[in-house]
């Protein structure tokens, strides 16, 4: 039986049909529709596959259309756009169905020496003197719902250790709207820059849009509320490895309208400032009529 990382490496190996075309598969671990991780991260593999391999990833911007189908596989469309003297601009369309479900426009550059300063890294407990998945569900398991023990308990490709536990065993206001999480794959990577991107580009979407929760005392799992990603948007700064722990740092500027949007800085454990992400979702509270 494959590992949780064995399965998303093999899930990220996308199928090339004809040129500037790819098909991928998903990955049902019971859920209504795919994670909007694997979709990004499957997009920006197909797109890197057009690109010299000298340019690396160095921005993308995406929109969630559809619901993905988790029981059909994703066709991904790659536009090459241009290919200047050291960027390198694609747009991908991945289709299920007929239909466009994801776009995404990624640009790539050329490796080049220049100016260099960063935000500082928050200062946290770091990830050894943290609680992973299962040891949260072992202390926690009676004050966890159904959905989160699943959750946690499932065996995963990417391992999370939350900074604040508290935020998903009993979750208070907290007005500093803020979210740290550790995380790492949850085996070794082969030394590809670009298969590590595609693994923190998968991460990046998982607990980003729970951090318009935190100020409001609730957390993802939270049954009164229909949560989706509706954008996401990366940029990648500084040579990483998505094997070994790294920081995400997460705040919510505002939220209304029934959207959240979310900041997010991600740190190596040296404290350097290696990718930024931006998202926008879906936060609609349901009444107790449409509630699942």
């Amino acid at each position: 039986m494959e590992s949780g990382i064995e399965t998303l490496i093999g899930l990220l190996d996308l199928e090339p049909l004809e040129d500037n075309l790819f098909r991928g598969q998903s990955l049902n671990p019971g859920w209504q529709r795919v994670f909007g991780g694997q979709v990004i991260a499957q997009a920006l593999v197909a797109a890197t596959r057009t690109v010299e391999v000298r340019r690396i990833a160095h921005s993308l911007h995406g929109y969630f259309m559809r619901p993905g189908d988790p029981e059909r596989p994703i066709v991904y469309d790659v536009v090459r756009d241009r290919d200047g003297g050291s960027f390198s601009t694609r747009r991908v369309i991945a289709r299920q169905h007929g239909e466009p479900i994801f776009s995404m426009s990624a640009s790539f550059h050329v490796e080049e020496p220049g100016l260099d300063h960063q935000s500082p890294m928050p200062a946290v407990p770091p990830p050894e003197a943290l609680a992973g998945d299962k040891d949260l569900v072992a202390a926690h398991a009676d004050r966890m719902s159904a959905g989160m023990r699943r959750y946690f308990e499932r065996d995963r490709a990417i391992l999370l250790k939350p900074c604040d536990p508290q935020h998903y065993v009993d979750p208070k206001p907290d007005a500093s709207a803020k979210l740290n999480v550790w995380f790492k794959s949850a085996g070794p990577l082969a030394d590809d820059p670009a298969l590590h991107r595609a693994v923190l580009a998968y991460a990046s979407d998982m607990t980003l849009l729970d951090t318009s929760f935190v100020p409001h005392g609730r957390n993802i799992f939270d049954q009164s509320i229909m949560a989706a990603s509706l954008d996401h948007a990366m940029w990648f700064h500084r040579p990483f490895r998505a094997d070994d722990w790294l920081l995400y740092a997460q705040d919510t500027p505002s939220a209304s309208g029934a959207r959240g949007f979310n900041r997010g800085l991600v740190f190596d454990r040296a404290g350097r400032l290696v990718a930024s992400t931006a998202q926008e979702g879906l936060i609609r509270v349901l009444s107790k009529e449409t509630r699942p």
